[in-house]
């Protein structure tokens, strides 16, 4: 291990949506990346070319942007979109105890998440992974996500299970646009209307990203409630008079606006 285990005493309000907030929840890492806007990815282990360059494009940008990015250290889907954010800016969940990397194929992975980023899991140290633990893993993952994106996925598939939970969860589900015949899992979620597509990676992007950008910025979170102009150079003098000139910032009828 790249770090000692930890647990978690802090309440993480993302957790209540859990059907049951976990007992005890096991760290090795930054938890203030529990702290930063997270968007949740999964999919099959066996993508094919078009999701995984996909994946990797969507994973990375929405990083670079400031998202988290969670998932559950699988071979596949998994695996992509951890490495695509970077180990400093991704949360792994795991199915079992944090002395035991799994699978082990992504073991310099998941060392790599231990030492810069964040792992967890909902069970200790010894606790080998079972069915029923990668289920209660995907719920974990689903409920620190503001949305889950579903790269590509197979009818009856684990990943369909964590579209359940977010459904169930009132979160939005984005997939990826597949071709007929490939990705039924994720076809059938568009055609009744349960997910949406993400046609254009910028735009989705550029949406999660903004919202990452003011819960990262004491200022921009601050002025999200539109204090009074007053108010705002009271509290941060320097910050009002550089925003506004970066365009980051507006005052509208005495008060300000985030851009």
């Amino acid at each position: 291990m790249s770090g000692s285990i930890d647990t978690i005493t802090d309440h993480i309000k993302e957790l209540d949506m859990m059907k049951k907030y976990p007992d005890t929840l096991y760290a090795i890492g930054n938890t203030g990346l529990l702290d930063r806007l997270k968007i949740s990815i999964v999919g099959t282990r066996r993508p094919n070319i078009y999701t995984q360059q996909v994946t990797y494009e969507l994973a990375g940008k929405l990083s670079k942007a400031g998202v988290c990015i969670v998932s559950g250290a699988a071979m596949g889907v998994d695996a992509i979109a951890h490495r695509a954010a970077g180990p400093s800016n991704t949360i792994a969940v795991m199915a079992n105890g944090l002395d035991i990397r799994y699978p082990a194929v992504n073991r310099d992975l998941i060392a790599a998440i231990e030492k810069e980023g964040l792992v967890l899991s909902q069970y200790e140290a010894g606790m080998r992974s079972a069915r029923w633990s990668f289920v209660a893993r995907n719920e974990l993952v689903v409920a620190l996500g503001e949305v889950l994106v579903v790269a590509q996925a197979d009818k009856n598939s684990g990943s369909m299970r964590s579209v359940e939970y977010a459904l169930k969860m009132g979160k939005k589900v984005f997939v990826l646009p597949q071709r007929i015949g490939e990705s039924e899992g994720t076809n059938g979620l568009l055609k009744n209307g349960e997910a949406e597509a993400i046609y254009d990676i910028d735009s989705f992007v550029g949406k999660y990203g903004k919202t990452a950008e003011i819960i990262d910025d004491p200022f921009l979170l601050f002025c999200q409630n539109s204090p009074s102009y007053e108010e705002a150079v009271k509290a941060y003098p320097q910050e009002v008079f550089q925003y506004e000139l970066e365009g980051k910032i507006e005052v509208v009828a005495g008060h300000i606006v985030v851009v």
